[in-house]
């Protein structure tokens, strides 16, 4: 009697257990019956009930999902070699067209990865380097540089339109599959090494020439500067020199006065002061001199005793 009491029991287990199921925060659920969906999908949370052994209960998550795939080496359009890694976010949007479709997240994962690096192969090939690595509202005013940027070079799409053609491509066809792709990002590009090589030389060429130009700008300041000095110094001597004439002139000037009217008040005496600062200044201790006797030079020198002079 126990033990048929414990099989019962353990049959209203395994069906209380068939027949219940529990839908999580960030789950929704899809029941079949013989393969095909008999209810609407389930999105909200709580304990819910089916038919046991006969339908089964499908889960799929309703949080947004992330997928990264694998970098690639993909040649541009003008035969340069890079690396471009993707990644992109996507949720479940119709679980029952996934189911159907997909039936896993796995095997979804494996379609996006055809999808989006399809799509980024696609849009490399036909594309310049410029395209892909450069941003969409690029202009040749945000680089210092001496190189005129070509019309091949001007940018018609850039990086950021590039992974949103990606994401408008990949939607489309995500769509039929029951998902919603929400967004493509690039997260690197990278050079192979022979185009990293080219690349390098490249900058280094362009940095060199603005290291030139710079120079050639400095010394052009430089001679600039330096005439400047020079003409300001020049402006400044002869200013200077003009002023000291000027200065020079009227001193002369004054002194002439002054000897003028020293000779108008008594030219005799006048002359005599002359004559005795050309004596101090001839007269020395060992000079001799030969003089006619008519020599003004001689007038003050006649007289053996100057005392007997007015004077």
């Amino acid at each position: 009697m126990k033990r048929a009491l414990v099989i019962i029991a353990m049959a209203i287990a395994v069906v209380g257990f068939n027949v219940f199921f529990i839908v999580d925060e960030g789950e929704q659920a899809i029941i079949t019956q013989f393969g095909q969906p008999v209810r609407k999908t389930i999105s909200d949370a709580g304990l819910y009930y089916k038919i046991p052994f006969i339908q089964k209960t499908h889960y799929f998550d309703k949080r947004i999902l992330k997928w990264d795939g694998d970098p690639n080496e993909i040649p541009t359009k003008d035969k340069k070699y890079i690396w471009v890694d993707t990644t992109a976010r996507w949720r479940i949007s119709d679980p029952l067209l996934f189911l159907q479709s997909m039936n896993n997240v796995s095997r979804a994962a494996s379609r996006l990865n055809d999808l989006i690096n399809g799509s980024v192969r696609d849009f490399v090939t036909r594309n310049s380097l410029i395209e892909i690595i450069r941003s969409s509202d690029w202009d040749k005013s945000y680089t210092q540089t001496t190189e005129t940027v070509s019309q091949k070079e001007v940018i018609k799409v850039g990086r950021d339109q590039f992974s949103q053609i990606v994401l408008s491509n990949v939607s489309e066809l995500a769509k039929s599959f029951g998902i919603e792709v929400k967004d493509v990002l690039v997260k690197r590009i990278n050079y192979t090494d022979q185009v990293r090589q080219t690349v390098y030389a490249r900058m280094i060429s362009e940095r060199q020439r603005i290291a030139e130009q710079r120079r050639s700008e400095g010394e052009a300041d430089k001679a600039n500067i330096l005439g400047n000095m020079e003409k300001q110094l020049k402006d400044i001597e002869s200013g200077a020199y003009k002023k000291a004439e000027e200065i020079r002139g009227d001193a002369d000037a004054m002194a002439t006065k002054i000897y003028g009217d020293s000779y108008n008040k008594d030219p005799e005496f006048y002359a005599f002061l002359t004559t005795l600062d050309s004596y101090k200044k001839v007269l020395g201790d060992n000079t001799r001199l030969v003089l006619q006797s008519d020599s003004p030079f001689f007038n003050y020198l006649k007289s053996t005793d100057i005392r007997k002079s007015k004077y």
